[in-house]
C-alpha cells in the first residue's frame, strides 16, 4: 500500500456503494504507485474528487484527477486533449480534459491505465518544473508591466 488516505476521503466515500468506494481507492493507489510523490488536493461535491499535482495547485498544475460518481470511477486527465491517444480511447470533449471510464477493478489491470497517467505526469514534467505548463493567459494590463530590454 502506498500512503493511507486522508480520513476525510473516507468520509466522502461512506455513502457510496462499497464496490465504487474501494474502486475509488484502488484507482487513487495506482495513481501514486506511479506518482508517489503526487500532492491530493479533496472536493466533495455533487461527485467526490481527488486532484493531483506535483504542486498542491490541482487545478493549474494538475496532471490527473479521480472523479467517483454513483455507478463509476472515471480517471481524468487535466490535458488530455494534447495526450497521444491514435485509438481514440479517452472520452470527452472539451477543450483539455479527457477521461477513462473505470467500470471495475478488472479495468485497472489494462495497460493503457498507466501508460496515459505517465504521459500525463511527463507533461507536467517533475516536481518543480514549471517549463511544460500551459500557459497563462496575459491580459493587456499584465503585458504592460512587463519591460523589454532596449
Amino acid at each position: 500500500m502506498v500512503r493511507a488516505p486522508d480520513p476525510r476521503l473516507l468520509n466522502y466515500l461512506a455513502p457510496y456503494d462499497p464496490r465504487i468506494a474501494s474502486l475509488t481507492l484502488a484507482l487513487r493507489e495506482v495513481v501514486l504507485e506511479e506518482a508517489p510523490e503526487a500532492i491530493e488536493s479533496l472536493v466533495n461535491g455533487y461527485a467526490v474528487a481527488i486532484g493531483f499535482s506535483f504542486t498542491g495547485k490541482p487545478m493549474r498544475d494538475g496532471f490527473c484527477h479521480v472523479v467517483t460518481y454513483k455507478n463509476c470511477v472515471n480517471l481524468g486527465f487535466n490535458r488530455g486533449a494534447l495526450l497521444a491517444d491514435a485509438e481514440g480511447i479517452l472520452e470527452g470533449s472539451g477543450k483539455l480534459i479527457r477521461h477513462l471510464r473505470i467500470n471495475d477493478h478488472d479495468d485497472l489491470d489494462r495497460p493503457l491505465v498507466r501508460r496515459f497517467l505517465r504521459a500525463a505526469i511527463q507533461q507536467v514534467g517533475q516536481v518543480g518544473a514549471s517549463s511544460q505548463r500551459l500557459p497563462a493567459k496575459t491580459t493587456r494590463s499584465a503585458a504592460k508591466r512587463v519591460s523589454h530590454p532596449k
